[in-house]
Formats: structure tokens, sequence, C-alpha cells
């Protein structure tokens, strides 16, 4: 079966997918591992969640107008492009870690004591254990995988929305 003579519900639900898959196996990575996510990977983790429940309702939507489709792929794009600069964020601390690593309190009580914007300027500052890389598959950590992972989503479901 040709992958792009599919039905936008059925792409929009196999990105939906995709996005599932993808917080499972970081949660699988995570206690089957022991890999401890650092805050840019939780925000990322969101991210993928809300991208999910945005493809999830896009599918089980299905409009068959255009301008209903387009507007479900804009509204994916927008919420793959948080996650992409997210990503591309996490990315950038591991290419040029900050000169002292200094871990930052941990997360949970980040959100105990400070109010969402400080915690959002917080997380995105990063701090040392968000520069180290712990995971690699064929040379690419996590968030490099995450950054692709959302660039592909992206363009799935702009493929889809927009296509005639």
């Amino acid at each position: 079966m040709n992958p792009f003579a599919w039905s936008f519900r059925a792409r929009m639900l196999i990105a939906a997918g995709a996005c599932f898959a993808l917080i499972a196996f970081a949660i699988y990575s995570q206690f089957a591992w022991g890999l401890q996510p650092c805050p840019l990977c939780i925000f990322q983790r969101i991210a993928f969640a809300a991208l999910g429940v945005v493809l999830l309702a896009a599918g089980l939507h299905a409009p068959r107008g255009a301008g209903g489709r387009r507007a479900w792929g804009v509204l994916a794009l927008a919420t793959a492009a948080a996650g992409i600069g997210v990503a591309a964020r996490h990315v950038w601390l591991q290419l040029f870690p900050p000169p002292v690593p200094a871990c930052g309190a941990p997360f949970a009580f980040m959100r105990e004591t400070l109010d969402t914007p400080s915690l959002i300027r917080q997380v995105l500052t990063g701090t040392g254990d968000c520069g180290a890389v712990d995971w690699t598959f064929l040379g690419l950590s996590m968030p490099w995988w995450s950054l692709a992972w959302f660039v592909l989503i992206a363009a799935w479901a702009l493929h889809a929305a927009f296509r005639r």
C-alpha cells in the first residue's frame, strides 16, 4: 500500500500512535534502563503528548472539507513547533554544554517552588544534566531523535492536511 494514498484519518491516527509509542519508549528507558529524564526531556514528553492528542483528535474528527483538514494541520504544526523548539534547545545544550555544569534543583522541587513562567524560563535555560549524553542510537542522542521525530511528524501531518 502506498502511504501517500492513505486517508487523512489514517495518517493522523498513525502519527498519533507514533507520538504515544515515543512516549512509551521514553518511559521504558527511564524505568528499565535507569535513564533519568532532565527537565527538558520532561518538556519533550509533554510536547509529544500534546501533539499526540491533537493528531488523535484530528484523526477522530477527520473533516471532509479542505479547510478543516488544513486547520488541523496548522494546529499540529504549532504543537510540533513547540516540541521542535524544546528539542533544539536540548540539542544545543548537548553540543555546547554550560562551562560549569551545575545540576539544578530537581524538577519536582522547581514545580513546587516556582510559578509557571519562572519554571519554564528555568527549564529552558538548562542545567548541567541537560548537556549530558546518557544514551545514543546510530550516533544520535535522545534529544536528536526527538527533534527528528518532531520534524517528521509535523511534515507528515502537513502533507496529510494540505494534499489534494
